[in-house]
């Protein structure tokens, strides 16, 4: 069993433009275009290194700001990167069968299962993973905020040697803390950890916000609705099923309600939802009591409804096929 410390940059398309407008057969966030990883042994020794670097097909004009945090530009990504195709099958190669994937964060796992699947590739093989930061939280008693990788290098006291936002350089140093890290420890571990991270037991308490919950495996956001405003829709205080007002829309997928509970009166409640990497849908639930600012400024919130962009009709045909009315 070997250790395949991973990290990745990705391209994202500028809000409203032709790209992120597109529909794509797989969501993703964003589009791979730079992979670094670092093999180590079981004993936690560093052995070998993996970078390469992926035209995007989807998002392919190179976002500037991507390119000012991570140097990369888009000429470089045309001399010198690989197709997708190329790029999974050398580093899938690279890894081996026998191999757990260690990140730093949990994003990256998710959004290159999200980039094999749109590309035809099942992802099975790299769901054996685990977030470091939740292992480097709990062993050295740090709190439990996710840390940015140079904090976590700097209270380690180890030197940063490579170059930040690149994905080699960033996999490079994840190995270097893991490696003073008891990571069988820490995956046994792991299971109660994140279940404390998806109970709202990590980061900066949001002021208001009395209870956040994550729930995963809906099949759509119907589903998923309905248990927020139904059975899932219980007070923080008391744990009886609240009235649900109905649901407000709001920008980057989430959506705000009041709902009461005849002892303890009202709350409001945001939900967000996310694909995961098997494409359901996991809904992030937080309720604000009185306190809030969100409580305090609720009809505002509702008042601001997104715009809708007119949708293009198709014209008609001038003839009718045979058969159609």
């Amino acid at each position: 069993m070997e250790y395949i410390i991973l990290d990745m940059e990705w391209n994202q398309p500028w809000p409203g433009s032709y790209a992120a407008q597109r529909v794509l057969p797989i969501h993703i966030s964003g589009e791979v275009i730079q992979i670094g990883a670092v093999r180590m042994l079981e004993d936690q020794t560093i052995t070998d290194e993996f970078q390469v670097l992926i035209r995007p097909k989807f998002f392919r004009r190179l976002n500037s700001r991507v390119a000012k945090l991570t140097g990369i530009r888009e000429s470089r990504l045309r001399a010198e990167g690989l197709s997708f195709d190329d790029a999974i099958n050398e580093f899938y190669n690279w890894c081996g069968e026998d191999c757990i994937f260690l990140t730093w964060g949990f994003d990256d796992i998710p959004l290159l299962a999200g980039n094999m699947m749109l590309n035809g590739y099942d992802p099975v093989w790299i769901q054996n993973w685990y977030n470091a930061q939740m292992m480097f939280n709990a062993q050295t008693g740090t709190g439990s905020n996710q840390k940015a990788l140079s904090t976590a290098l700097e209270l380690m006291g180890i030197p940063q040697t490579r170059q930040a936002h690149d994905a080699l350089g960033d996999a490079y140093h994840t190995a270097l803390i893991c490696q003073k890290l008891d990571l069988k420890k820490g995956m046994a571990e792991y299971r109660g950890s994140m279940r404390e991270h998806e109970d709202g037991l990590h980061g900066a308490k949001v002021p208001g916000c009395v209870c956040r919950k994550v729930y995963h495996c809906y099949e759509d956001k119907a589903a998923a609705m309905g248990d927020m405003g139904g059975r899932e829709n219980v007070c923080p205080v008391c744990g009886k099923e609240m009235t649900c007002e109905g649901w407000h829309t709001q920008p980057g997928r989430r959506y705000l309600s009041r709902s009461s509970c005849p002892e303890h009166g009202d709350f409001i409640v945001r939900i967000r939802f996310e694909h995961d990497a098997e494409g359901g849908l996991k809904v992030c639930r937080l309720v604000y009591d009185r306190t809030s600012a969100l409580y305090e400024n609720f009809e505002t919130e509702v008042a601001k409804k997104p715009k809708r962009r007119p949708h293009r009709r198709r014209r008609r045909a001038l003839l009718a096929e045979p058969g159609t009315d």
